[in-house]
């Protein structure tokens, strides 16, 4: 047997008779003798003649030895010679012709079953090298086949790897993001705090102080802003949270397809690799069925396509949301700032304004108290001069007592009496005079006892103020978030 490796490692088994040109070898019985090459046959071949009517020598009776019996014809026997006469030596049923004919018939069958075995032989020999040729052919198409699709899936492998680490990217960026904006809503607690307290610190103002100036207006501002930010804020993290959602379950979509091309991506080069001498060929029964779970090189792009191009569109979305949100962290965080200078100014104007009020009622309080001082000491002036005009009084009216004790006609209506007269009456308007300037100051004193004391009172609501708005207001101020913190770095 000669061994033929074909171009895809298929085997051919050959036979070593040098048959395998397409030649017919004759049989050995069927050579050629010295006496064919003459022109003459073999005496067990037919003979010239033998296709004529035997000659008799001479008369034979029809029974003996030498009976030559009944011509006979039948379908499945044709000429078959003479009938059969059987005597004691044995049956004749041929002659001579018959038998020589008869020899060259099997001859012939012979070498015609020979020559259909030869050419059977030379047509499963062409039949093993075309199927062989063909069976390389295929395998070798099979295998381009195989290297074109293993090339592609690793083409769609490869883009998806890389939107999965551009996902994953993103994932891991929003994720700082939203413990961003967590962060930055604890710390928006601060400055909600701070405007709350103050305000609240604010209603314990004392009467007079207790209006709704400007910088009530601004906390109440930055209040209503701190809230808004803080709806702004959770809302933006709801939408972080979903974007999330629909970033992961993207990326658990293209992993699993991940998974598939890659499993089928070594699959294909593990069939690559397969030669016809690999030991782990085995036969597969029912290999060449087709599930009815398979899809088509259309469906196969389409759906890979269609989960890049989703798992793209989430990135990009993210990539916008995450944009807003640097674009709400900095206005957001402009707004607080500027509202946070706004109302440190108007306190301060305040608290300024406070200081001064305070300064000039302290200021007029001194001299309020100067005058009070005064008014005293001219209180207590005028209330000795009244008293020294009483001396004066009694010595007159003494002087007039003692003057009606004159008798008869002594007691006379003359100038003294007249001028005592005069005397008592001046002193009753002077003292009268002197006591309403007296009862003038004394309300005067009064009115400046109630001064002083509204004044000390409005002093002390104005120190109370500025207790509140600058020691415990500016401290609370102090602790306003910075940009930064508010940003939740």
């Amino acid at each position: 047997m000669n061994v033929q490796q074909g171009s895809a490692g298929a085997t051919q088994v050959l036979p070593r008779d040098g048959a395998g040109d397409g030649r017919v070898v004759p049989c050995p019985m069927m050579e050629t003798s010295k006496g064919e090459t003459q022109g003459k046959l073999p005496p067990y071949f037919p003979q010239p003649g033998d296709e004529l009517p035997a000659q008799l020598e001479g008369s034979m009776e029809p029974i003996g030895p030498w009976a030559t019996g009944r011509v006979t014809f039948t379908p499945t026997d044709g000429l078959t010679g003479v009938r059969p006469v059987a005597d004691q030596y044995s049956v004749t049923k041929f002659g001579a012709p018959q038998w020589r004919a008869h020899n060259m018939k099997f001859f012939k069958q012979s070498d015609e079953k020979i020559r259909d075995a030869q050419l059977a032989i030379n047509n499963a020999k062409r039949c093993v090298d075309r199927s062989y040729k063909e069976a390389d052919k295929t395998q070798l198409e099979s295998t381009d086949h195989l290297r074109n699709r293993a090339a592609e899936v690793y083409r769609w492998k490869t883009e998806l790897e890389h939107v999965i680490r551009d996902i994953t990217t993103e994932i891991e960026l929003l994720e700082a993001d939203r413990r961003r904006v967590k962060q930055s809503l604890s710390v928006l607690t601060v400055p909600e705090s701070i405007a709350g307290e103050l305000l609240q610190l604010r209603t314990k103002r004392l009467e007079s102080d207790l209006i709704k100036d400007e910088v009530e207006e601004e906390l109440t501002k930055e209040v209503a802003l701190c809230t808004e930010i803080r709806d702004l804020l959770a809302r933006t993290r709801e939408q972080i949270e979903l974007q999330m959602t629909e970033l992961k379950a993207a990326k658990a979509r293209m992993e699993v397809d991940w998974t598939d091309k890659t499993d089928a991506y070594d699959i294909d080069s593990n069939c690559i690799q397969l030669k016809n001498d690999s030991p782990i060929i085995l036969w597969k029964p029912g290999s060449t069925r087709f599930p009815a779970e398979q899809s088509t090189p259309a469906s196969y792009e389409h759906y890979t396509r269609e989960s890049l191009t989703d798992g793209e569109a989430a990135r990009q979305r993210s990539a916008n949301l995450r944009s807003t949100l640097d674009a709400i962290f900095k206005n957001s965080i402009k707004d607080l700032r500027n509202q946070a200078t706004r109302v440190d100014i108007v306190l301060g104007e305040k608290i300024k304004l406070t200081e001064e009020v305070r300064l000039q009622l302290e200021k007029e309080l001194l001299r309020c108290l100067y005058e009070l001082a005064n008014t005293e000491k001219a209180i207590e002036q005028l209330r000795h001069s009244v008293r020294g005009l009483d001396f004066a009084m009694k010595v007159a009216q003494t002087r007039l007592a003692d003057r009606l004790r004159r008798r008869n006609v002594e007691s006379c209506r003359d100038t003294p009496e007249f001028a005592l007269i005069e005397e008592v009456k001046l002193l009753n308007e002077r003292t009268s005079a002197m006591k309403a300037e007296l009862k003038r100051a004394e309300e005067t004193q009064a009115g400046l006892v109630k001064a002083r004391s509204d004044l000390e009172r409005e002093i002390v609501v104005k120190r109370k103020t500025l207790y509140i708005d600058k020691q415990r207001g500016q401290l609370l101020r102090s602790f306003y978030p910075s940009a930064t913190a508010l940003s939740g770095i």
